[in-house]
């Protein structure tokens, strides 16, 4: 399984209803994405002050395997709601931070 983990710094003009809406984006490609196990989406609610380095939302989703997480990457309402976090975040793509993890069987 991959663990696919997207972390952005909000530009403070960014209205709660427009992440929303992004991350909708984002979730209900889980719908017609074979492989697409689950979005979690929300706001860090970490106690660690200042850790976060000031990304306080994301998302993480869940894939069967590196070839469905790839799938994703190249479907274009995905990059179309990618764009639309770049546009929002702090700096562009300075303002997201994607990690992925390889979860063993």
């Amino acid at each position: 399984m991959i663990r696919h983990c997207v972390f952005i710094r909000f530009r403070q003009e960014v209205s709660e209803a427009e992440k929303a809406a992004i991350f909708a984006e984002i979730a209900v490609l889980s719908e017609r994405l074979s492989g697409f196990l689950g979005a979690h989406i929300g706001a860090n609610v970490s106690p660690e002050t200042g850790m976060d380095k000031g990304y306080s939302q994301g998302f993480i989703v869940d894939f069967a395997d590196a070839a469905a997480r790839d799938a994703y990457l190249d479907d274009p309402e995905h990059r179309r709601a990618g764009g639309k976090i770049v546009a929002a975040a702090q700096g562009g793509v300075q303002g997201v931070f994607v990690y992925d993890l390889e979860i063993p069987d």
